[in-house]
């Protein structure tokens, strides 16, 4: 697991749970995450998002698709679908880039859904645009 990154002391931030079961990828995720500022957790399974979700309460969940376990989707609907966890956006991310998927995506619950490789400024727009 990646240690939590955080932004420059006091700096207000938001906090991001990046959920992949590649450590690259939640490492690339995370620090260009932390580099904007925002103060970064991760989890590599579904088991860990709970456990995180709970501790830290993010303010945005960035989750890959495809995992051990459940699968992205399966965890989407399950947060969009639970009255503690239902306001916190989540944006998917997945090498799963079909039309289809992105719409199933967004079906269970995503705000929004972006394909791998992930260009970071195309995140950062996405995650600005959720924070308002």
């Amino acid at each position: 697991m990646v240690p939590t990154m955080t932004a420059p002391q006091g700096k207000v931030t938001h906090k991001i749970l990046v959920v992949d079961d590649s450590p690259t990828e939640r490492f690339f995720l995370a620090d260009v995450l932390a580099r904007k500022g925002y103060k970064v957790i991760t989890a590599e399974n579904g088991d860990d998002l709970i456990l995180r979700i709970k501790a830290e309460k993010p303010t945005i969940i960035i989750m890959d698709v495809v995992m051990p376990g459940a699968s992205g989707f399966q965890l989407t609907r399950n947060l969009s679908r639970d009255p503690d966890t239902q306001k916190i956006p989540v944006i998917l991310c997945s090498s799963k880039s079909n039309e289809t998927d992105r719409i199933w995506g967004l079906r269970q619950g995503a705000r929004e859904y972006l394909t791998k490789p992930v260009r970071p400024e195309e995140l950062l727009s996405k995650i600005a645009g959720l924070l308002g």
